[in-house]
């Protein structure tokens, strides 16, 4: 395991009222909603990778919901959401999730039944019309997280994609995509790659590509490095477009960093000049292209690579147009340094 891939607690707060969980997840869900929309309607993804975004997306919204149906009643525990430029939950929640529900049948064993619990409920509320205690509250959380929620479906630090062929146009004949989650940032990123491949059938190179991306392209490096070492690790691979999304961090009220976007939004949410609500999300987009193709290595061993262009580094800024107004304000240098203007979103009453 390398230094990238342990990660604490120790930066991250902690939310602890049952007023907090709802408004937090409340704002994630609504925000990254937003997002899904406007990286479609602003076209910063193709058709193609516009699916791919959105599954891992809702991947994302899915195990945060996970987490609102885990913790909303229990005393005992907090869910942690990460203090540096993040604004997403400390990765080590989406570990205790997956690790939860490898035992969820043991779980379950030791539960009150859910039919026992319904008439316990409607016992109190109707016949003894006291309100119903937060123990038992969490009890019946706990059966439904452990009977609704799916392993399978839990945002892991690594996920990969199905090869495809490549939409018409594309630099390559093949496509995939792979999402991580780098825990030193505690932010997820969506790649995709297109390429060429030499071989006779793709499914039998499959696993060594998934091998490979898994092993060298599964945390935040500089984008041409990262193409380097999949190119030179997969001989009969010609990698020629990667393209790597970098999500957050989401600036909301709950952020405590240092980014000046955040540090805007907070300021004018303590002047009461922006209501409590308010946010603004950053994405960033890096991409290179091959240029032209080299061979390395001896008269028996020569393998084909990749010249790479230089990458392009790309900023986007989405936020409703209050927060907009206030940042081109607080922030101009930032804002007339993005590929675009800044995109407005919807505003979360």
């Amino acid at each position: 395991m390398s230094i990238n891939h342990i990660v604490t607690p120790l930066d991250s707060a902690q939310l602890d009222s049952k007023e907090q969980y709802v408004f937090y997840h409340k704002m994630i869900d609504f925000t990254l909603k937003e997002l899904i929309v406007n990286v479609q309607r602003q076209q910063i993804c193709d058709k193609q990778e516009v699916v791919f975004f959105k599954q891992y997306c809702d991947l994302l919204l899915y195990s945060i919901e996970a987490m609102r149906i885990k913790y909303m009643y229990d005393e005992e525990d907090n869910m942690k959401i990460d203090l540096t430029d993040s604004g997403f939950p400390n990765y080590l929640e989406f570990r205790y999730l997956f690790n939860d529900l490898s035992l969820r049948t043991e779980y379950l064993n030791k539960l009150i039944p859910a039919e026992t619990l319904k008439e316990e409920f409607l016992d109190t509320l109707m016949r003894k019309k006291i309100p119903v205690k937060k123990n038992k509250l969490f009890q019946a959380a706990s059966i439904v997280y452990y009977t609704s929620v799916q392993q399978k479906f839990i945002f892991n630090r690594f996920v990969q994609s199905k090869i495809i062929d490549a939409p018409k146009q594309s630099q390559g004949k093949f496509m995939t995509s792979w999402s991580f989650f780098d825990v030193s940032l505690n932010r997820p990123f969506v790649c995709f790659m297109c390429f060429d491949y030499s071989g006779n059938k793709i499914n039998d190179y499959k696993n060594k590509i998934y091998g490979v991306l898994k092993s060298s392209a599964d945390r935040k490096m500089s984008l041409d490095t990262m193409a380097y070492a999949i190119d030179r690790k997969l001989p009969e691979v010609f990698p020629k477009h990667i393209k790597r999304i970098d999500l957050g961090p989401l600036h909301n009220v709950f952020a405590k960093d240092e980014n000046a976007i955040t540090h805007a939004i907070l300021d004018s949410i303590s002047k009461k000049e922006l209501p409590l609500e308010s946010y603004a999300i950053s994405l960033k987009v890096d991409e290179v292209f091959s240029g032209s193709e080299f061979k390395e290595g001896g008269f028996f061993s020569k393998q084909t690579l990749q010249n790479w262009n230089g990458v392009a580094n790309q900023q986007y800024v989405f936020a409703p147009h209050r927060i907009i107004q206030m940042l081109y304000n607080k922030t101009p240098d930032i804002m007339n340094t993005l590929a675009k203007s800044p995109i407005q979103v919807s505003s979360m009453q």
